[in-house]
């Protein structure tokens, strides 16, 4: 008996019970679909991750000021100020002039507020910083000119937009040379960033990364000299400490740490915080969490597999005496094995097909819905296919071969 005989009859066997082949299917169904929903939406967050490492730069030490108020620690403010007065330009001068593997130092000072374009507003964080800033942070010019030391030295009321802050202020018009007013000040814009294209977040569920595309950048001195902050608020919100050397980021962060300290005189007014390391953190939960998703999918599967036999054997007990007038007419014992082979494997195939449909729709809808990013990678629905017909041959062999083994003389006399 050729294949195509074998399958026709395995279809038929399949067709005449309609919604138990439906029923066996599901677990292969959501078995399927599982592995691939879990698989994107970590290799999503991989990719996210991935990302946020390269806009925070790969071979930096960011350290940031510590708002202690945040954290429930009022009491502890006051002490602290006697002491040290936070983050500052002094600080920076510092790392760079004591630390020798610091290639740039970048002090950046935030603050958010809504930015106005002719009618148009758009509420932003501003960040005054200095011309190493695309260096350090890895940024490109989509458009005009990053600011230069001279307009950070005349203190020049100039910007540069990053794309999301320019869409939403100037939509599709050339923002070069046009006027946006920040609080009271008003800028001429100079410059555009390239979209990053980076979401928010928290590295290693600890150093927070927003998206910077929707940031506007202007001088340092500009910020500090043009805009009003609390007496008790600190110059700087953070530096950021590009390393000659990446192989050698944790004994660098450990160099400007003590220097911190001394300058801050022991005060804990600060947080240190490596990119690279934070992310290797991130990792290893994403992966545990992988491993995780798979074993939940991977019991779906085989429960999937129990199914595929427990309905076969089930077929067998009912076709027996179809089995013995087959053998009685000339079928041989591996046409009777390939027969209901073939049924397995068609309704893991079956299911299989079904489920990775339905696994690629489930990535889509939680993008859709829940924000949050997926990627389907081809090999995973490789993967999840292969299985289904590695289960559907495993647990298919052994109702094959009982009904295979069975005698013909006996199987005539079943009732």
């Amino acid at each position: 008996m050729d294949l195509r005989e074998t399958a026709a009859l395995s279809i038929v066997g399949l067709t005449s019970h309609k919604l138990r082949t439906l029923l066996t299917m599901l677990g292969i169904i959501f078995g399927v679909a599982a592995v691939i929903a879990m698989l994107s939406i970590g290799e999503g967050a991989k990719q996210e991750s991935l990302e946020q490492i390269r806009q925070m730069g790969i071979s930096n030490i960011i350290v940031q000021h510590w708002d202690k108020s945040e954290d429930g620690l009022e009491d502890a403010i006051n002490s602290d100020r006697n002491l040290s007065q936070g983050l500052s330009r002094e600080d920076a001068e510092a790392i760079q002039r004591i630390f020798p593997l610091a290639e740039y130092v970048t002090p950046q000072r935030e603050f958010k507020s809504k930015a106005l374009a002719g009618s148009n507003t758009f509420n932003t964080m501003v960040v005054g910083t200095t011309p190493e800033y695309l260096t350090v942070l890895n940024a490109r010019m989509s458009s005009g000119v990053f600011f230069s030391e001279e307009d950070v030295a005349e203190t020049r009321r100039v910007c540069v937009l990053g794309s999301d802050a320019k869409r939403a202020l100037f939509f599709f018009k050339d923002p070069i040379g046009q006027r946006v007013k920040i609080r009271s000040q008003w800028f001429t814009v100079i410059g555009v960033l390239e979209d990053k294209g980076a979401a928010g977040g928290k590295i290693g569920g600890v150093l927070e990364v927003r998206n910077t595309d929707e940031d506007i950048y202007v001088p340092l001195t500009t910020v500090l000299r043009r805009f009003q902050f609390a007496n008790d608020e600190a110059e700087l919100t953070q530096i950021t400490v590009k390393v000659t050397n990446s192989e050698s980021l944790s004994e660098a962060a450990t160099i400007v740490r003590a220097i911190m300290n001394r300058r801050h005189r022991g005060v804990e007014d600060f947080k240190i915080a490596i990119p690279e390391e934070l992310l290797r953190q991130s990792q290893k939960t994403q992966q545990i969490f992988n491993v995780v998703m798979g074993c939940i999918a991977g019991i779906s599967l085989l429960v999937g597999g129990i199914g595929i036999m427990n309905i076969m054997l089930a077929s067998v007990l009912e076709r027996t005496r179809e089995i013995g007038i087959r053998r009685a007419l000339g079928a041989r014992r591996k046409d009777i094995l390939s027969q209901f082979l073939v049924e397995s494997l068609m309704v893991s195939l079956l299911g299989g097909t079904i489920g990775v449909i339905l696994g690629y729709a489930i990535p889509e809808v939680i993008t859709l819905y829940a924000g949050w990013r997926t990627i389907v990678q081809p090999w995973t629905i490789a993967l999840a296919f292969g299985v289904s017909a590695a289960v559907g041959i495993g647990f298919g062999i052994y109702p094959a071969r009982q009904a295979a083994m069975l005698s013909p003389i006996d199987a005539l006399r079943y009732e």
